[in-house]
This record gives C-alpha cells, structure tokens and sequence, in this order.
C-alpha cells in the first residue's frame, strides 16, 4: 500500500467533503430566500444527482483513458466555479445552472479518487484503503456543517466552499502523482490483463443510466440488493430536501441549528460505519443489518412528527441517520460475496440506483411539502416499511442459497 498516496486522497476527500458539507445547513435557506419553493428547491438536489448519473460514466472511462489526476483536477476546478457561480446567483435560473455544474464537476472527482484508491492498492488492501477515503468523507462530513451553520449569511458558505475546492485544487496539482503509469501521447491502452498501475482497474464499472433497465440487471437474482439501495437512499433524500423548511416552519430554526443536528449525527453515525459494522456484520449477517436500517429509517422518519424540541429532532434524524447508513456499506459487502461477473460491476449497478434514489427522493419530498409539512416523512416512512416487507422473502433467499449470480 503507498501510504503517501493514500495520505494525499485522504486529505484531498476531507477537503472536498468539507466543502459539500458546509453548503448542507444552507442551500435550500438560501434558495427559499431567492423566492423558490420546495418543490423547485428538491429539483435543485436533484438535478446535482441526475448529473452525477450521466457524466460519473463519462468522467470514469476518460480517467480510465487519461488518468485520474486530470480528471479530479478538472472536477476540482470545476466545481469550485459552480459553488462560487451559486453563492452570486440572484434568480433560480442560475442556482439551476450553478447546480448542474457542480453535479457534472463532482462526478469527476468522486469516482476518480476511488479508481486511484484501487490503482495503488492490492486486492488485500484496497478494503482497508477504500475505508480511509470513507473515514476521510465522514470527517468532512462531521465538521462541515457546523462550520456551515454558524456563517451569518445564506450566501457566504458558498463562497468558502468554493474556496476550499479551489485550494484542494492546487494542493492536488502540485503534491498528487498520477497513479497510472500513461505511455508516450497520454493514453491508456484498453487490453485487458495490464499490471496494476499501468491500465484501468477493474474495480469499479462505470454503469451508464440505461443499463440500470437492462433486462439482466432487473432479472438478477441480487436485483433486491439494487432496490434496497434505491429504497434506503430515495427515503433519505426526501428526507433532506425538506428537513431545512421542516424545522423553519415548526420551530423557527435555521442554518445554525441544522449544522449542529447534521454534526451530532455524524458524531454517531461515522464511528459506528467505521469501526462497528465490521463486527456486526459478522455478528448478524448482511440480511439482519440491512432490514434493521430499513426499519429505523422508516421509525426516525416517523418519529419526527411527533418532534418537541431540538434535542427530539436530533435524536429523531440520528435515529434515520443510523438506519441509513447502516445500509450502504453493508449492501456494499453483500452484493461483492454475491456477484458472480465482477465486483465492479455489480458495485456500479448499486451506485447507479443510489443515484436513482437521490434523484426522485427529494422531488416526491418537495412535492409532497407543499401539500403539506409532515406528508413527506409519513409517506417515505411508510414506502419504506412497505419495501421493507417486500423484499424480506428475496433477501432471505439471497441469503440462504449463498447464490454466485449470473449476472451481478
């Protein structure tokens, strides 16, 4: 393992989750300031994850081509000028616009520091180096939106993450090496069967949106493990597209309450990804763990309509907080025991649903806001104790059968 590298990644996601982190308490603060309503506020979260779905394929094979350090380059720079261009935006044209740029630029980034990771590590490492860039993204995720949520002005953190990109920019340009080793003309050859550094890696597939309806990929036998996914992270997403006007208009609280809500339950969440799950999966296996996220997603969502005060709403958000991210890593460490075809692809499938959820999530949470306040935390919790009992029978049976799918 090159623990200089790995230094290097770390820091360079801490910078960059540190910076999405700041804008969480205020986005949607600051577009409701601009005059937009939730519905157009959950289409500007997800119209970033819809961008993230078509360019992440695209960004992938041209780091596979060209190298990764282009790549996070280009998507650092980019998406330094995208959160500056939102924070001076005056009319929701340019968040729109200013959105979907940030989208196109971060699915650079993200996917490419995950293809590094595989380039300069060995199978035997690479669990232990991809679970640094998590700790690294957990961190940012922690402290930034408490730094967020004390910034006086909606338009101010912006500014600071944009700042913050574009010194984590130079930082990679001057300190990060490229980890493919690119011949004469900068180009990856594509034959298969490379050494480690010297071709694409095959450890993450780059799944482009319609194979996610791919007769295979909907006939699989782990196509329950792709709708726990969609399901887990489609009931969260609603959940934080309205979360900020939720506690507005019930309790009067803003960007500073929130930040600290979100930090608190980072506090909780990120050891317990980090440095629990492991045992526990062994403990209860992959089924149990993920029916019991399911499950206290869907009773945190529940409980925050019987909220009372700050420390009611924390406790209630950690307790979803805590369901859902007890979901992705360990559907993560099932579908790679299951897959048959490729680790990467089966992963890529999963990250395509994640996507999906993240997309459609917050557009029914808008929609159902302005119906009115509680609907979208009875309805998601509700879809997701329906999808939970739905998919009990086919976990069960990718349970026992211990089935190497065909295809993912």
């Amino acid at each position: 393992m090159e623990r200089s590298k790995l230094l290097l990644l770390f820091l360079t996601m801490f910078f960059v989750m540190l910076g999405f982190g700041i804008i969480i308490p205020n986005l949607a603060y600051y577009a409701e300031d601009i005059g937009a309503t939730p519905t157009k506020i959950a289409i500007l979260m997800s119209i970033y994850s819809g961008m993230q779905l078509l360019f992440a394929p695209i960004w992938g094979r041209l780091s596979d081509r060209y190298g990764r350090k282009p790549a996070i380059l280009l998507g650092l720079l980019g998406n330094a000028g995208a959160l500056v261009g939102f924070g001076l935006a005056k009319n929701y044209s340019w968040l729109f616009i200013a959105r979907s740029a940030a989208g196109i630029a971060s699915a650079a980034v993200l996917p490419s520091v995950m293809a590094y990771v595989a380039d300069v590590t060995t199978s035997e490492e690479r669990g232990k180096g991809m679970g640094l860039m998590g700790a690294a993204m957990g961190l940012g995720f922690i402290l930034g939106p408490a730094i967020g949520g004390i910034m006086g002005r909606h338009d101010v953190p912006f500014f600071v993450a944009g700042g913050l990109s574009l010194l984590t920019f130079l930082f990679a340009l001057i300190l990060l090496p490229e980890s493919l080793q690119l011949p004469h003309g900068g180009v990856v050859p594509t034959t298969e069967g490379q050494a480690q550094g010297t071709a694409p890696t095959t450890s993450h597939e780059w799944v482009s949106p319609r194979e996610l309806f791919h007769k295979r990929t909907l006939t699989s036998p782990l196509t329950s493990l792709f709708l726990v996914a969609f399901f887990s992270t489609f009931s969260f997403a609603g959940l934080e597209a309205t979360f900020p006007l939720f506690i507005e208009k019930g309790w009067d609280y803003g960007q500073k309450e929130m930040g600290w809500m979100f930090m608190f339950m980072g506090v909780i969440v990120v050891p317990l990804q980090g440095g629990l799950l492991g045992t526990l999966i062994n403990r209860f296996g992959e089924r149990r763990l993920i029916l019991t996220g399911l499950l206290l997603n869907a009773l945190g969502m529940a409980l925050l309509l019987r909220s009372a005060s700050f420390l009611t709403l924390t406790v209630y958000l950690t307790i979803a907080g805590i369901g859902n991210q007890l979901i992705r890593p360990t559907n993560t460490s099932w579908i790679s025991k299951q897959t048959r075809i490729g680790q990467g692809t089966a992963i890529g499938i999963m990250d395509a649903f994640l996507s999906l959820g993240r997309i459609l999530g917050p557009l029914l949470g808008g929609w159902l806001y302005e119906k009115h306040t509680t609907y979208p935390y009875a309805v998601l919790a509700g879809i997701l104790v329906i999808a939970t009992f739905c998919l009990y029978i086919p976990l069960r049976r990718v349970s026992c059968s211990g089935v190497k799918s065909g295809h993912s």
